[in-house]
């Protein structure tokens, strides 16, 4: 085989494995704990990134760690939609496994991150003014209110 014909291989190889090399998102990562505890896994959900983002971001720019950064989470969940819901917050760690780690060692944070029948989640985080403190939030939700069915009403369909 030519110098050639084995950078090709190599380069084919490096190019296969890249996916699996990958870190793996917060989603996998929460499916991936859920799996193995009984539940269902979660995909991301971009109002529940946006929640989790604001929490996030409120939290850094007050360099406060607290539920009620943005006002009570009944409220802040509202546009979800969903039936059930759960907040994560944390703050110091850089990396989300990092950050995952400490939840899945704390009860109450294990709980929301088991949350029954939960399928989506948002995951954010937003660093404080000084750039030194990363602060975290994560939103789990499930049970969402079905859509409503279309009706045919002559050539119109009404939502």
């Amino acid at each position: 085989m030519t110098r050639r014909a084995v950078g090709r291989v190599i380069a084919g190889f490096l190019l296969l494995a890249a996916p699996a090399m990958a870190a793996e998102s917060p989603a996998e990562l929460i499916s991936g704990f859920r799996l193995k505890h009984g539940e269902v896994r979660v995909v991301r959900d971009a109002t529940l990134d946006r929640i989790a983002l604001e929490q996030a971001r409120a939290m850094a720019a007050k360099d406060h760690l607290s539920h009620e950064a943005l006002g009570p989470f009944t409220g802040r969940i509202a546009p979800a939609r969903a039936g059930r819901a759960a907040e994560n917050i944390a703050y110091g760690y850089e990396s989300f496994e990092k950050t995952l780690g400490q939840w899945i060692d704390s009860s109450g944070h294990r709980k929301n991150l088991l949350l029954h029948n939960a399928s989506r989640v948002g995951v954010a985080s937003s660093k404080d003014a000084s750039g030194k403190r990363t602060y975290w939030a994560m939103v789990i939700a499930g049970n969402y209110e079905p859509k409503p069915k279309a009706k045919e009403t002559g050539s119109l369909l009404l939502l």
